[in-house]
């Protein structure tokens, strides 16, 4: 354990270019996490957790706590990941609480989504926990088994976890339930949950949904702060800010609030609103991060990062720890980039589950931290380490990144998880060209084979065309490959969603002008994502068909060609058609 300290003085308050003095400390204790919330844990993430040996040490947090409640912080939360995952959770609290406040902490708090909490929560409040924050992004488990992956037992878990919270009451002091407002989830619980208020003393914040690194983020999957508050004012008229008694009217932040708070009339909890995206709250931000392995962030989307775990573990003084700190807290931004800027800058930064863990990804050239700063002391040693920002004034950067190659350069699945299910369709054609003995056994105008009237032996044509039966069955058979290739499409191409296709048409004519057989191809859905692979693959794969059967007559001559989709209807991207396709 390290030496409390009986002394609540402030050697250097932690005070920006923009005079923001910062108070609040979030450090994060693992990257790993028992749930897989769309929003939050790309794909990649799964297999991508950081070794034990990244992650701070107990004393690690423990130091680095007490320095930064030496220069002003008064509230520390721990996050994750899932920090109540972490084995040591209840020791860490405690040794937090019994150092830190003597020296001036007066809130320690959690944000957990509660899962495997409820056993440990009535310890970890009476060793010095006073403020929880759950997330729950809804009421109802087979919503929550949508966003989180997982069974809907661990639903039943987080919401026995918010009994067992609100029965601790006085001694927790603060409890609040976060919630991540997504279009096509939890839009229509607003309701509900806000009348979780009115027999329970807990805030229910909705926080608007917000792009992060690696994960599938829309613009109309966000719900503005004030169009939730219209839709709740619907439903309670009577819902008015919270105006605190030192402040005037109107919308207010409370001390270390990231929420515009509201009351029900008559109702003992309250509502927040986390507006990042909208209307950003940074002019009144107090707050610094530490992720799990070490790095302070100064905004949770800002890329640059600093390594405090380095420097400790090459054996920093307190002294170069606190200098690099200052200095940080000194080159933070007034403010982030809005909405459109965040959006486009997303895989520039960790995804939210990487607060846990270092991005790995493209970084600048690592550079002396003295030759940053201008620094002379011990703390020359320790190296900036920021991530690569991409030019996003530049529509061309947007342009060229693949919707199905991640920020590590790995292939991964879209995720349609939050999209809307629309009916879709798409038209595709494509054209085969023939040579003249291939053409001539489709050419429905052909007359028929027949011996000659002097017994001569039928010509090497006639003798194809006898073999080859009807011209109908090789575009028949070539139809129905057609249909079947568009049905297995997500098994030929391999990041293609399987699909519950509700219509396929494919169709073959035989050109004679271009001595040609075209094909064209129509499938339909109602989806997640659209059909075009589809019907790319049924001409594809009818025209290759087509190639097979005439290849002993035409294999060398044929050529495959103008395979495209000329209509598409449905999905985000709206309708399409092509102009030069009657």
């Amino acid at each position: 354990a390290l030496n409390a300290t009986n002394s609540t003085t402030v050697s250097k308050p932690l005070i920006d270019t923009f005079n923001r003095k910062h108070t609040y400390l979030r450090i994060s204790l693992t990257d790993r996490c028992n749930l897989r919330c769309n929003y939050c844990m790309p794909p990649t993430a799964m297999t991508e957790f950081s070794p034990s040996s990244s992650i701070l040490t107990t004393p690690e947090i423990l130091r680095l706590a007490t320095l930064f409640v030496q220069q002003g912080v008064n509230k520390i939360r721990l996050t994750g990941g899932e920090p109540t995952i972490r084995r040591d959770i209840i020791p860490l609290v405690t040794e937090l609480s019994r150092n830190l406040r003597p020296a001036g902490l007066r809130t320690l708090a959690m944000t957990s989504n509660g899962v495997v909490l409820r056993r440990k929560l009535p310890e970890l409040v009476e060793n010095g926990l006073t403020h929880l924050n759950l997330s729950l992004d809804t009421l109802d488990p087979k919503t929550f088994t949508l966003v989180s992956n997982r069974p809907s037992t661990m639903h039943a878990a987080a919401l026995s976890t918010l009994q067992t919270a609100l029965s601790l009451s006085p001694a927790l002091q603060s409890l609040k339930l976060n919630v991540v407002v997504m279009a096509d989830m939890n839009l229509h619980e607003l309701p509900a949950f806000a009348a979780l208020t009115q027999d329970h003393p807990i805030t229910v914040r909705f926080i608007e949904y917000m792009p992060f690194s690696g994960t599938t983020w829309r613009a109309n999957q966000m719900i503005p702060s004030r169009v939730v508050l219209d839709r709740l004012k619907g439903k309670f008229p009577g819902i008015a800010p919270i105006v605190p008694e030192h402040e005037s009217p109107g919308i207010t932040l409370l001390e270390h609030g990231t929420a515009k708070e509201y009351r029900i009339p008559g109702y003992k909890g309250s509502i927040g609103f986390i507006s990042s995206m909208s209307d950003h709250f940074c002019a009144s931000c107090t707050r610094l991060r530490i992720t799990a392995d070490g790095q302070l962030k100064v905004c949770l989307f800002d890329p640059r990062e600093v390594s405090l775990r380095d420097m400790i573990r090459n054996g920093a003084s307190d002294e170069s720890l606190l200098e690099v700190i200052a200095d940080a807290v000194t080159r933070k931004k007034a403010s982030h980039g809005g909405m459109d800027l965040l959006a486009k800058n997303k895989d520039a930064n960790r995804s939210m589950i990487r607060i846990g863990l270092r991005a790995n990804r493209p970084r600048l050239n690592t550079i002396l931290w003295q030759q940053y700063t201008g620094l002379s002391n011990t703390a020359s040693t320790v190296r900036l380490k920021s991530t690569v920002v991409p030019n996003v004034t530049s529509e061309a950067n947007n342009e060229k990144q693949l919707s199905h190659i991640d920020s590590q350069g790995r292939p991964h699945m879209v995720d349609v998880t939050p999209k809307s299910i629309t009916s879709r369709s798409a038209t595709a054609v494509g054209t085969i060209q023939l040579n003249d003995l291939a053409f001539s056994l489709l050419d429905t105008m052909t007359v028929p084979p027949a011996q000659k009237s002097d017994g001569a032996q039928e010509t090497h044509l006639s003798q194809a065309r006898h073999k080859s039966g009807s011209p109908s069955n090789v575009l028949t058979v070539a139809q129905l490959a057609g249909i079947m290739a568009a049905k297995t499409t997500s098994t030929l191409i391999p990041l293609c969603h399987p699909l519950p296709l509700t219509h396929i048409s494919v169709n073959l004519k035989v050109d004679g002008k271009k001595k040609a057989v075209d094909c064209i191809a129509t499938v339909k859905c109602d989806g997640k994502t659209g059909v075009e692979m589809e019907a790319l693959t049924a001409v594809s794969v009818a025209l290759l068909t087509v190639w097979d059967m005439l290849k002993k007559v035409g294999g060398r001559d044929m050529v495959i060609q103008g395979i495209k989709v000329v209509e598409k209807t449905g999905g985000a991207s709206g309708d399409f058609k092509r102009q030069e396709v009657n």
